[in-house]
């Protein structure tokens, strides 16, 4: 069957991984018979019926046979092709036992694969209850040959209609659908049907060229282009249109079939977009803007906080100590039954809801959707009904019998049965919720009984069915949960409730209260009883957050200790350790000689553990093993070098750590470096110090017996292995550098056979003097020196030697010699003294080319004289991180690695837009405005890094630093771009996978022999490589990024290669590469040098191709460079029916190059993303989690270490993006990655993540693998990013999959959910709100004298104790910085979390929280209520630069500062008014963390802003400003230039928003002018009246105002330019009307002077509120002639925010040394990298001080910010 004629191939034999059309070419991959067993069973078309339209070729294959059926495209067959056998060859080799005919497909390799890849497939029919097309025999007894083929037909089949199915592969069952029907005409086909209607054989409904795409995939794909254009670029309500979602959602009715109909009806009202006609609507859910949205999807949380607040009111109304006290009171009991009423309401609430936001869902083709919601409510209403009428028989049978006697308790019986009855379905749910396979097994069973309890409990999903898990994660999380609410529930009742009781009891008895002003309601106690309790009960609802996060926090830790995390945290703690790290090297990174099925069993698990046991604590000394097991050192001496070698080749350690580092390898080859030693040579650094703690060990026992000795030597492993070894080097040495057949050479072999005689009959310290080994020491280490000068003299070297031996022989020796004697005994020279010195003629130093052996000198030498302890090495922070993190998940449990051959295929996938691909010579030359270079800040900032590459560079021949602008150009950028955030270094380390599995391949194979060669090459290769280097043709820096610098590929045999192209491939999804070709853009050629240099990249592209007069046709087209062509070559072209992007950007381009991905797996990288070495060679232990349980489900996404070690016990981890590695087969059936509808699917990744745990998958973590991220940006970048993150969680919120997430998980998991998503961004909001409630609530009670009142009462003094004891609960954020300090001292140590927290303080880390709160708070709300979220680019430069205030005024004003300013102000009125604020004292304690948050959001963007309270900057920033602020622009102008393009942009929102949004937005606003009510009644020309006159009168001098200001207006714009005296004149006029009007106020009324003063407190927040309102009201407005009058105020106001908000900053930059004290405090060893600022501001330019902020991500690495999501970050805002 192999023998088929070889496929011709267009275009040079063009392939993309294996040259499948000519499997008898010379490449590595076609070694493995699986692949031409695979590649055979797609040949074998045998008897099918042939294609009618084509002529059929002999080299036609299954995939062809299909396509010519069914018009699928010629490059997505042959894609295709390869995916399938790729991906069944990599099967096949898996098998174990292997299959026993090696050349065929083994059946059940297919049988799986079919079933992986169709069960969605599947799972739709049965939930639709259609029967499967897959007409197949599934027992188990051998398939017949016809059977196999069919199976392969059915996959192929998929596989071609997934391939091509362009932006429908989001729609999962869309998908499922077009299969459901083409496998049915494929049946047809097979079984030889014939057509009724022609009397021929069947054809499918759809054949010809491109048929599939344009007859099946274009009208589909149009009709969700068409409504994504209804969206209006995302600013149409979710409502209006149909996203992804909905379309998918169409096919999960049997409606479908009705309407759609096959071959597609184009007629069916599913293609209607618009408002044309009767369309299909939204299915299956409908996003609403609002509030709502949070009750709807999380009404049970909502349900239990609100009951048990009202129940605990009740009881802590009766002012016992305890509860259980107030409850033995039937009268409590029978009130406590009142919370069932609240229950039944919240139902009916929950239901009104539920048709209030739904009720487009309802369409003729969804009747009984309707008519449910109808039910519901009217059932939620009868409960209502009930209970009030069995509650009243209660108290009117107690209130007749005075009494509770047996009738009435009777009637309380009677209402308890009512309620088990409205109880019931939650009981049900509890006992389900407890046996949770059984709901699994009905949830999942299509049964029309559970189809009905579905029905009216949830309605019913395709999604979200059996998504319990096991019995025991159920009860690990409960109790978590149940602790966590036992603790909050305990708290809010003692300290929030139980204390607010007696002062409400007061605030309400409170009689004749002297109100300050005109009060519309009598009794109106209430609403300030009200106010109090406003803030405990937002705090009551949020401060779960808080106990949640304490909580996780230590159970995180609890984890973490139990995963190992953090065990080896240093260097020192690694040289503990160091010698069971080879065995763990071996036990974890090779694999095992496993027989065939012991692995997985009992026997085998409890072997492993006791293993681990071993290796974790050191018992059974496992490192004598590898002294003897040669193979086994020579392994972990391969491995451990490879990881310093790339450590080096990063320039993050020097040469000298190298030597320090490495384990030295010998020289076969050269006599003369054969340094064979009798233990394992160790790295130097474990040796340091060791040898001469022997020596004076031995010179303290120098009358010891041998044995004692050595005893003493070997308690210390190292010091044993540092003896043993300078003693053989030694030997090795004396004898390299003496003549081969010299008679001294004789002397010295002789000396150390006497030595060896003695030690092995342990007479060593009875022969020997032990005294005299300094001696011989201090001569040995001077010859070595001489020996390592690069000019050495031989004179000096031979009377080195000559005193060595002198020293050896005279002093050395206890029993003195005769020199006849020591000629006898072979240790004198025979010769007689007339010919010369010893040694004068017999020395021979290698030639200095000769570097191992120079290298081994240096080595002995080092472990002769060092007395460091060697603990700064390496110097490097980055790379002692490194090494401590590989080392001590070697300890940590991970599964086995397989070999090679037989792990899971795996692809990388990286999305690219236009970011940077590698750094120019101009960027990085080009000085900003403070005169610092991107190059100048790397070297600052990586100073030892710059130090070890230009070492490097010189050693590769560099002679002065010019060349590095010239000829090392490249290897200048290539350094800068791997310290950015660049595509380069992106695709370094994620093609360190392929070197780490190069060189497992070639451990896994290697022989004894191999590795002993490999060594010595490694040797002898690694130091000659500057002349390799400088003779190859390419530049020496490509060397760093193509496979061949590997130093251990020079041994590699061949087949390695092979192996590794069959496992990994990392795709780059280049969206616009093609158009960068095309303008010929610098990041194109760039994009091409990295393919040229990784021989597994792949770049794929949309490519647009005009075709006619103004079309266009689109392609997914995937490149290579091909190596012997020397030039970029296409791949495959495969045709798109329109433009990739509809939805969000990134998952459409990742979506689009899918289909160009292979293996079991892939792993999401994002562009700022980086990978190591080291953590690559554990790539294939992860992947072996794919096939592990964990609960009742393997995993379908692995996460990879992002500091979140809390998730393991609570089952929540959603996908939070990257670098998770994804089920590849599970998700590509299921929607791909990530969702991409425009707009509600802003946070892509995260989506991907909940459509997992909804359709059944299972994501776990995994802590002892990381990859790196990119990190350096400032406060404005972090800013955007939360702004970003905010968003998108308010737009979730609205989600479909947060609604069912919400219902369909149980309470415990919902609740784990909601704290970590959407919840902690909600209780931020609340937060907020909690400082606005309390603010506005002490401003009512102090303004309206309430306040007053209560204080003249003295029994009421306790009101203020509550107050106070407000502030204690929302103090309790300081609790919220617990997770950090957790998580660093598991990491880190106690100490050093703990001095990592007060840094952080003293950074000001509280200030950033507390600004960052802010931001979310801001456009999180902001987003639910009005929609706006959008991307936001946040920029992955450096951050060196000052940013102007217009700059910070635009992001910040409306997020930060105008609320600061109300706040302020507040606080302001608050001291003027309040009567409790004449203390000083208590003031500052009711308002300090107030007065705290305001100075923050006011000062924060200037604290962390470069040169922020710099005096001149302040000044030129101010100018820029005002320009800014007055500048009109033109039509053209952008927001930077012009306030009023700004201005207008800020308002956007509100244009996109519904009619709810703009009603909430001006009842918000109607709050500023509470202000001027409560004023006006102070001020002195109100002369204490209380007439509501008094407000309305004092509307006058908003008018006037008004009046004046438009005068002058109306002045300026006539006369300012040509008649200016007039616009003089008019001034005059007013300034004197004005003072008239003052004197009259002042002599003929009560009015004040300082009235002027405080009106304004009063009438400016007014002018705020109609500006606000106008905003909303701009449609209207617009058309009127009063809106250029609010555009001009508007700017007034700007302005003076502007003032506002410079004035302290002025204040600060004009006070001498408070600039120096913010640098001090940001820069100087602000970051882990000990950045001194000072050696750029001196290093630079005197002109000025310069500065540059190295990441302001000093708080937020994503490390320490973990605080970000594990907690509130509270912190001290109350």
């Amino acid at each position: 069957m192999n023998q088929l004629p070889p496929r011709p191939q267009q275009d040079d034999d063009v392939y993309n991984i294996i040259p499948i059309h000519n499997l008898l070419a010379d490449h590595p991959s076609l070694r493995f018979p699986e692949v031409r067993a695979a590649a055979a069973a797609l040949r074998a078309v045998g008897d099918l019926r042939p294609p009618p339209f084509a002529p059929w070729k002999p080299h036609y294959d299954l995939l062809d046979w299909l396509a010519l059926f069914f018009g699928f495209q010629a490059s997505n067959v042959n894609n295709q092709r390869e995916h399938l056998v790729l991906h069944l060859s990599n099967a096949q080799m898996r098998l174990s036992p292997p299959p026993d005919n090696i050349d065929t497909l083994d059946p059940s390799v297919l049988r799986r694969f079919r079933r992986h890849l169709l069960r969605n497939y599947s799972n739709w029919c049965s939930y639709l209850n259609v029967k499967s097309n897959i007409w197949l025999s599934d027992s188990h007894s051998r398939h017949s040959s016809s059977d196999h083929r069919r199976e392969l037909l059915y996959v192929s089949l998929y596989l071609l209609i997934w391939g091509e199915s362009a932006n429908l592969r989001f729609v999962p069952e869309c998908i499922s659908y077009i299969f459901h029907n083409m496998a049915m005409e494929l049946n047809k086909i097979l079984e030889e049907y014939i057509d009724e209607n022609t009397g021929r054989a069947f054809l499918p409904s759809i054949s010809g060229e491109n048929a599939f795409l344009n007859k099946i995939v274009k009208p589909i794909y149009d009709t969700i282009k068409a409504e994504v254009e209804n969206s209006r670029n995302g600013t149409a309500p979710h409502s209006a249109w149909r996203n992804y979602d909905d379309i998918n959602e169409y096919f999960w009715s049997k409606r479908c079939f009705e309407k759609l109909k096959w071959p597609i009806d184009i007629g069916s009202n599913f293609f209607v977009t618009g408002h044309k006609g009767k369309k299909v609507g939204k299915t299956g859910f409908v996003e609403q803007r609002s509030f709502w949205n949070l009750f709807r999807s999380f009404d049970k949380l909502w349900i239990l906080l609100i009951l048990f607040l009202q129940a605990a009111i009740i009881v802590a109304w009766e002012d016992r100590e305890y509860p259980w006290q107030a409850l033995e009171s039937r009268d409590v009991q029978v009130r406590c039954l009142t919370v069932f009423f609240t229950w039944s309401a919240l139902r009916f609430l929950q239901s009104l809801l539920d048709i209030g936001m739904q009720y487009n869902l309802v369409s003729r083709e969804t009747k009984s959707l309707g008519v449910r919601m109808v039910l519901k409510s009217v059932v939620a209403a009868g409960w209502i009904v009930v209970f009030g009428v069995f509650y009243g028989r209660i108290w009117s049978q107690r209130n007749s019998d005075r009494n509770w006697t047996s009738a009435a308790n009777r009637r309380v019986v009677n209402f308890l049965e009512v309620v088990v009855a409205f109880i019931a379905p939650e009981i049900l749910a509890l006992a389900l919720f407890v046996l949770p396979w059984i709901r699994n097994f009905l949830e999942n069973t299509n049964w029309k009984i559970f189809y009905l309890l579905s029905w009216w409990f949830q309605g019913r999903t395709f999604v979200g069915r059996g998504l319990r898990e096991g019995l025991v994660d159920n009860v690990k999380y409960s109790l978590f949960w149940v602790a966590v609410l036992a603790t909050k529930f305990v708290f809010s009742y003692f300290m929030q409730i139980k204390p607010m009781i007696a002062p409400t009891k007061a605030l309400l008895d409170l009689r004749n209260v002297n109100y300050e002003w005109h009060e519309f309601f009598d009794h109106s106690n209430r609403f300030a009883v009200g106010l109090l309790w406003l803030p405990v009960v937002l705090i009551y609802l949020m401060d779960l957050q808080i106990w949640y996060s304490i909580y996780s926090s230590f159970v995180g830790a609890a984890v973490g200790l139990f995963d190992h995390l953090g065990e080896i945290r240093n260097m020192q703690q690694l040289r503990l350790r160091f010698q069971f790290f080879a065995s763990a090297i071996q036990f974890n990174l090779m694999p095992e000689e496993q027989l065939m099925n012991a692995r997985g069993t009992i026997k085998s698990k409890i072997k492993d553990a006791i293993h681990r046991l071993k290796l974790r604590y050191g018992l059974g000394r496992p490192f004598k093993k590898l002294e003897s097991n040669q193979v086994e050192a020579y392994k972990f001496a391969l491995i451990w070098n490879e990881i310093i070698n790339i450590f080096r080749e990063e320039d993050i350690i020097c040469d000298r750590e190298v030597e320090l580092l490495e384990l030295p390898q010998n020289d076969r080859k050269d006599p003369k470096c054969n340094w064979e030693t009798r233990v394992i040579q160790w790295p130097c650094l474990l040796l340091c110090n060791e040898l001469l703690l022997a020596l004076s060990q031995a010179k303290e026992l120098v009358d010891a017996p041998d044995r004692w000795l050595w005893y003493k030597i070997c308690k210390t492993e190292y010091r044993r292995c540092a003896v043993v070894e300078a003693y053989d080097s030694l030997k090795h040495f004396l004898l390299a550098i003496v003549k081969y057949d010299s008679e001294e050479r004789s002397i010295i072999r002789t000396y150390f056979q006497e030595i060896d005689q003695f030690v092995q009959l342990e007479k060593f310290t009875k022969n020997y003097n032990m005294t005299a080994l300094p001696k011989i020491h201090e001569k040995l280490v001077n010859l070595l020196t001489l020996v390592l000068k690069p000019d050495k003299d031989a004179d000096k070297v031979v009377n080195a030697l000559q005193a060595l031996y002198e020293a050896a022989i005279r002093d050395f020796l206890k029993e003195p010699r005769n020199s006849d004697q020591l000629k006898e005994d072979g240790l004198a020279p025979q010769r007689t003294s007339g010919e010369g010195l010893l040694f004068q003629n017999a020395i021979e130093l290698p030639s200095a080319s000769n570097e191992t052996f120079y290298r081994r000198v240096r080595r002995l030498h080092t472990i002769l004289t060092s007395r460091d302890s060697m603990q700064k090495v390496p110097e490097n922070l980055e790379a002692r991180r490194r090494i401590a993190f590989f080392s001590n998940s070697l300890f940590m449990n991970m599964p086995h690695a397989p070999q090679v051959e037989k792990m899971m295929a795996f692809s990388v996938l990286t999305p690219y837009y236009s970011e940077e691909v590698l750094y120019s010579k101009e960027q990085l030359r080009t000085e900003n405005e403070d005169g610092i270079s991107t190059l100048y800040y790397l070297q600052t900032i990586y100073a030892s890094d710059w130090r070890n590459f230009l070492e490097r560079m010189r050693r590769e021949g560099m002679t002065s630093e010019r060349e590095l602008w010239t000829t090392r150009l490249r290897d200048l950028r290539l350094w800068a771009s791997f310290r950015g955030q660049t595509l380069t270094r992106t695709v370094r380390g994620m093609m360190y996978y392929y070197r780490a599995l190069e060189m497992l391949a070639f451990l896994d194979s290697a022989s004894e022999m191999d590795m002993r060669e490999g060594s010595q090459q490694l040797g002898s290769m690694r130091h000659n490589d500057d002349i390799d280097r400088l003779s190859s043709e390419k530049s020496p820096s490509s060397r760093t990024l193509s496979r061949a610098n590997s130093s251990v590929s020079a041994f590699f045999k061949g087949h390695e290669r092979g192996t590794v192209l069959m496992k990994f491939t990392y795709v780059v999804a280049c969206q616009i590469y093609g158009s960068q070709k095309a303008k010929k853009d610098p990041h194109a050629e760039e994009i091409l040098y990295l393919m040229k240099n990784n021989e597994a990249l792949r770049v794929a592209y949309v490519d647009e191709v005009s075709s006619g007069r103004d079309e266009k046709e689109y392609y997914s087209v995937l490149v290579k460079y091909d190596q012997k062509l020397q030039k970029e070559v296409e791949i495959y072209r495969v045709k798109l029916p329109g433009p990739v992007k509809l939805g969000e950007g990134k998952p459409e381009n990742q979506n689009h190059a899918i289909i160009f991905t292979r293996g079991d797996a892939v792993q999401t990288i994002d562009m700022n993303q980086d990978n190591y070495f080291e953590e690559a060679l554990k790539m294939r232990n992860l992947l072996e989690e794919f096939k592990c349980y964990y609960g009742i489900r393997k995993p379908t996404i692995l996460g990879v270490r992002e500091h979140i070690f809390t998730a393991n016990p609570l089952k929540v981890r959603m996908h939070y993006g990257h670098p998770d590695v994804f089920d590849r087969f599970w998700f590509l059936t299921r929607g791909g990655l990530s969702k991409a509808s425009r707009v509600i699917n802003i946070s892509e990744d995260i989506f991907a993540g909940f459509n997992c745990t909804l359709r059944g998958g299972n994501i776990t973590h995994h802590e002892y693998i990381q990859v790196g991220k990119g990190r350096d940006v400032g406060l404005n970048q972090i800013s955007m990013f939360e702004a970003k993150v905010a968003s998108g969680n308010g737009e979730q919120i609205l989600s479909r999959d947060v609604y069912r997430l919400g219902h369909r998980l149980d309470f415990f998991r919902m609740l784990s959910f909601f704290y970590t998503t959407v919840g902690f961004f909600f209780n931020t909001m609340m937060i907020l709100f909690t400082v606005y409630a309390f603010l506005w609530g002490r401003l009512y009670l102090a303004l309206s004298g309430v306040e007053g009142s209560a204080m003249a009462n003295t029994n009421n003094n306790r009101a203020l104790g509550t107050i106070l004891n407000q502030q204690f609960i929302i103090q309790l954020g300081l609790f919220t910085a617990l997770p950090m300090v957790v998580e660093n001292s598991l990491e880190h140590g106690f100490l050093n979390a703990i001095w990592d927290f007060i840094t952080m303080q003293l950074q000001l880390s509280s200030v950033f929280y507390t600004f960052s709160m802010g931001t979310r708070g801001h456009y999180f709300g902001r987003t639910i209520l009005h929609g706006g979220a959008k991307y936001r680019a946040t920029g992955r430069g450096f951050v060196v630069q000052h940013k102007s205030f217009a700059e910070n005024y635009r992001l910040y004003a409306r997020s930060h500062f105008v609320k600061a300013i109300e706040l302020g102000l507040i606080l302001t009125v608050y001291a003027a008014y309040s009567p409790v604020a004449q203390g000083t004292f208590v003031y500052i304690a009711l308002t300090i963390s107030s007065w705290f948050l305001v100075v923050s959001w006011i000062l924060g963007p200037f604290i962390f802003n470069p040169l922020g309270f710099d005096w001149l900057k302040t000044v030129y920033d101010f100018d820029e400003f005002m320009n800014w602020i007055w500048y009109r622009g033109g039509v053209f102008a952008k927001s930077e230039q012009s306030w009023e393009k700004w201005w207008y942009e800020e308002q956007d929102h509100l244009r996109t928003t519904g009619l709810w949004g703009k009603v909430l937005e001006i009842i918000l606003d109607l709050r500023f002018f509470f202000f001027q009510y409560g004023i006006v009644y102070h001020l002195g020309i109100a002369a204490e009246s209380k007439s509501i006159a008094v407000y309305l009168l004092s509307w006058i001098y908003v008018v006037v105002a008004l009046g004046l200001y438009i005068i002058i207006a109306y002045a300026r714009d006539k006369y300012a330019a040509k008649e200016h005296i007039y616009y003089r004149l008019v001034q005059f006029l007013v300034i004197i009307l004005a003072t008239v009007l003052i004197i009259a106020l002042l002599e003929f009324t009560q009015f004040k002077f300082l009235d002027i003063f405080t009106s304004l407190l009063a009438f400016l927040p007014t002018g705020w509120g109609c500006i606000s309102i106008a905003q909303v009201l701009r449609p209207f407005l617009q058309k009127a002639m009063l809106w250029e009058t609010v555009v001009s105020v508007a700017r007034l106001y700007d302005i003076m925010f502007g003032v506002i908000v410079m004035v302290p900053l002025a204040l600060l930059s004009w006070l001498p040394g408070f600039q120096n004290m913010q640098t001090r405090i940001l820069f100087n060893q602000a970051f882990s990298r000990g950045l001194h600022i000072s050696q750029i501001v001196a290093g630079k330019k005197p002109k000025a001080d310069l500065f540059c902020l190295k990441n302001l991500h000093y708080v937020v690495t994503r490390r320490k910010t973990r605080l970000l999501d594990d907690g509130v970050a509270i912190l001290w805002v109350s």
